[in-house]
């Protein structure tokens, strides 16, 4: 599990993953769909900060499906021999952050995303014009790991609890957040695969 969490904290580039909603007249409903996604891994129990934007089929998805539902696959950076690193599918859902969300909490889960993604500061939630962005938190509820290839790495499901017990780097600096889903703000150091 601390393997699985720190890819993914370690990460801030997954492919996220839907499904298209049903339609009798699209020959796509039902198929999968995945692109790549910015995230940034803000809180401390494992959930995942996105920006979802009105133009993203993705977020079409994600908004036509009753329950939320994605997932998005982390995976080790590339190498010579990409199937022997790690990986990690974490499914669930998404929830879009509204007007009843704490302004602090906005402004620290902008903070953790710019400090992945400085070049998103265009885009955010709120700013230049971009009306149809939407902060979002991707709970996940499984996962799935995969260690490398061969017989000597573990490959498997994680259970949930474990996940999120295993931590995912530096405590935030403000302990005394009003949420259980404490932000991070640190960036953790590299991890080694």
């Amino acid at each position: 599990a601390r393997l699985a969490r720190a890819l993914v904290t370690a990460g801030s580039i997954g492919t996220l993953a839907t499904v298209y909603p049903f339609n009798e007249s699209s020959p796509l409903s039902g198929h999968p769909f995945a692109l790549m996604e910015y995230y940034a891994p803000c809180y401390l129990n494992g959930s995942l900060s996105f920006v979802l934007m009105g133009i993203s089929k993705n977020a079409h998805h994600i908004l036509a499906s009753p329950t939320h539902a994605a997932s998005i696959t982390v995976q080790a950076p590339l190498s010579h021999s990409p199937v022997t690193k790690p990986r990690v599918a974490l499914v669930g859902s998404v929830t879009v952050l509204g007007n009843d969300t704490a302004h602090a909490d906005i402004q620290d889960i902008e903070e953790c995303y710019l400090d992945r993604h400085p070049d998103s500061k265009f885009w955010l939630p709120g700013k230049s014009g971009f009306s149809d962005a939407s902060w979002a938190r991707f709970d996940p509820s499984a996962i799935y790991y995969v260690g490398g290839f061969g017989g000597q790495h573990f490959i498997g499901d994680i259970p949930l609890d474990l996940y999120q017990r295993s931590g995912g780097g530096v405590p935030p600096r403000n302990s005394a957040l009003r949420s259980p889903l404490r932000i991070q703000h640190a960036q953790l150091a590299s991890v080694e695969y």
